[in-house]
């Protein structure tokens, strides 16, 4: 019996591990019988010849006339092209195969506008799928509990992203600052009514449980969530925005879209990381240079200066 047993290299042609060791022990010992096989590969002569019979229906190996019965391996390069040529036509074959299936799916979501999800790593799974399909823009509401995080998978790929974030998916000061690196694409609401991923305006993901995805391809299901996207995008505040040359600074303006949300002194101090009295004081300041008296008022000048769009 061989001590040393070389990594198998074909096994992305389907073949076994057991079946390409028999193969190189014929190529080691052309003209091999059962027994020869045996004693190298120190199997049962039974399990040499269950695996003689595979080898040869995969073109590896020959058996020559005569008695006892003897086997010769095929040339590498000539088995191998064979393999390989085999393993081209599957792949054909599984396209046309795919082709059939999708049009039949396609009949069947014409009759059902929706389908459901369950599982939550199907949910999960559907969720990175449509967003890595994406080719010019996706549209998501976020809240929590999160079963599955928002992933923009293709940003860096020219894909757009609008976010609303229920202004309770943003709980600590990292959350906070991967929101204002994403630039004005990014809004806050608070009690964001449900959790939605929309791609190309096409395919609608509307998460309805932990475990429970609905998705919705087209009609007026779709034109519905797209038209309470846009308008909840019309309610939300900015949370990041540019450095402008007005009186606020980056700093300020993102405290102030905070406070615009809703959240008290003490909830941005926690989101943002810092002392809530430093809170106190940056939105004193705020409302002096926006001549304001009130944080309401204080938004609406900001806003109305172009501050916070």
């Amino acid at each position: 019996m061989h001590s040393y047993r070389p990594s198998p290299v074909l096994a992305a042609l389907g073949v076994c591990s057991e079946d390409e060791q028999l193969y190189r022990a014929l190529l080691a010992r052309p003209e091999a019988t059962a027994t020869d096989l045996a004693a190298d590969t120190g199997w049962a002569v039974t399990r040499v010849t269950r695996h003689l019979r595979s080898v040869l229906s995969l073109g590896l190996a020959f058996r020559t006339p005569g008695r006892p019965a003897r086997y010769t391996p095929a040339v590498p390069e000539a088995a191998v092209e064979l393999l390989a040529l085999r393993k081209q036509a599957a792949i054909v074959e599984a396209r046309v195969g795919a082709s059939v299936l999708t049009a039949e799916f396609r009949a069947r979501r014409e009759a059902e506008p929706f389908m459901v999800i369950r599982g939550a790593e199907a949910v999960a799974q559907r969720f990175f799928q449509a967003q890595q399909s994406a080719q010019d823009e996706v549209l998501v509401l976020d809240k929590p509990p999160h079963a599955v995080l928002p992933i923009e998978v293709r940003r860096s790929r020219g894909v757009g992203y609008r976010t609303i974030y229920d202004v309770a998916a943003l709980g600590n000061p990292a959350d906070v600052a991967v929101v204002r690196s994403a630039g004005s694409s990014c809004r806050v609401l608070r009690d964001v009514p449900l959790k939605l991923v929309v791609v190309d305006r096409r395919t609608g993901l509307l998460q309805t449980g932990p475990d429970v995805l609905v998705e919705v391809e087209s009609g007026s299901l779709l034109d519905g969530l797209l038209r309470l996207f846009e308008l909840l995008w019309q309610q939300a505040t900015p949370l990041s925005v540019e450095p402008s040359d007005g009186p606020l600074t980056a700093e300020d303006q993102q405290l102030l879209a905070l406070a615009a949300a809703g959240l008290t002194d003490q909830a941005i101090a926690r989101r943002l990381g810092v002392a809530q009295r430093t809170v106190e004081r940056r939105m004193q300041r705020i409302l002096k240079a926006l001549d304001a008296t009130t944080r309401f008022q204080a938004g609406l000048r900001a806003g109305q200066r172009g501050l916070l769009v």
